[in-house]
């Protein structure tokens, strides 16, 4: 993890033992398919970016671990469930022989080709398609 930013180190070096292997391995998956986003702790958990906009991320929640594209609804790929009231979706890992990596990696070519824009989502007054999608 030497060249992850400091902000992602920490926040993996405060994970607890069941979530600390499933998140390196989604950091690692993530950064292996999205070499070229930015990358940093948003809203207290790890985000990748492309140009300021939100692609995915990852979160310790109580029971699980949270795997969520922003605009994983627009996928074509099976295995996300819909998350919020946006066009998130979501999977959630509770150990980590439980992570297709396969599947990551379809997911992660498919969140760089489909974006909703949600870094103008203000200005925009709601989603308006980036890329791929609407």
């Amino acid at each position: 993890m030497s060249d992850v930013p400091a902000d992602i180190r920490a926040y993996h070096d405060r994970l607890d033992a069941e979530a600390r292997p499933i998140c390196d391995i989604l950091l690692s998956l993530i950064d292996e398919g999205l070499p070229d986003a930015d990358r940093k702790v948003w809203h207290a958990h790890p985000v990748w970016f492309f140009d300021g906009n939100p692609v995915v991320g990852y979160d310790r929640l109580t029971a699980s671990v949270r795997l969520m594209f922003w605009s994983g609804r627009a996928f074509d790929e099976p295995g996300l469930s819909p998350e919020g009231s946006f066009e998130a979706a979501e999977v959630r890992y509770t150990a980590p022989e439980q992570i297709d990596d396969d599947a990551v990696r379809r997911w992660l070519g498919e969140a760089r080709e489909k974006q909703w824009n949600y870094r103008d989502i203000r200005t925009n007054r709601g989603l308006v398609p980036l890329r791929g999608v609407g």
